[in-house]
């Protein structure tokens, strides 16, 4: 597929039947034990909001390959999947579209109250340039960040090894170790896709 060929909005994701693969970057005091324990540590906030990535790429392109500080330690993050579809359906965009929400002020009372923000940016290449397609990022706050820590998490593994070998490879070499994103459905009821 071409990059003409994506859709402008299109949540793209490691997914299976049941589950969905984000990724996190942290510092090591955070990444450390929760890949050994398998859940977040006790020093993980769950007052602050947080930010889980479906794309790889995007993923790297903010940790800088798992090399910009406090982003040391990346978190590939197996979810259930009706767990990211509650947050998809319970998500509000990050800015005001008014094909979405026509009352500019109706939009900021939903971002200020809703447990989860949505943000679209720029998909990266294997080389981290922007491309011509947007990449989704979900903020979980509140009732989220508590579903996500507790109900939803299926497993954590550490993906920052492959990182560092891949920021070093050919970007040829990059394309073959990229896990297989495929389009991931919007469920009914989620209002993410901004004019949709």
């Amino acid at each position: 597929m071409s990059h003409e060929d994506v859709p402008q909005h299109q949540i793209r994701a490691l997914h299976t039947a049941d589950t969905v693969t984000v990724y996190q970057a942290y510092p090591a005091s955070i990444g450390v034990p929760a890949v050994r324990d398998g859940r977040f540590p006790w020093n993980w906030k769950r007052d602050r909001m947080t930010w889980i990535k479906p794309s790889y790429l995007w993923m790297a392109y903010r940790s800088g390959w798992a090399s910009k500080p406090d982003q040391e330690v990346v978190l590939a993050v197996q979810i259930r999947r009706d767990g990211f579809d509650w947050a998809l359906r319970n998500a509000v965009l990050s800015h005001h579209d008014r094909r979405l929400h026509r009352d500019k002020a109706a939009w900021k009372r939903q971002l200020q109250s809703s447990p989860v923000r949505a943000q679209w940016d720029p998909e990266r290449d294997v080389r981290l340039r922007p491309l011509p397609y947007r990449s989704l990022q979900l903020g979980l706050r509140g009732e989220a960040v508590e579903r996500y820590a507790d109900e939803w998490l299926v497993g954590i593994r550490e993906v920052t090894p492959l990182f560092r070998t891949m920021r070093e490879m050919h970007p040829d070499g990059v394309s073959l170790l990229l896990p297989v994103e495929s389009p991931y459905p919007v469920p009914a009821g989620a209002r993410i896709v901004p004019g949709g």
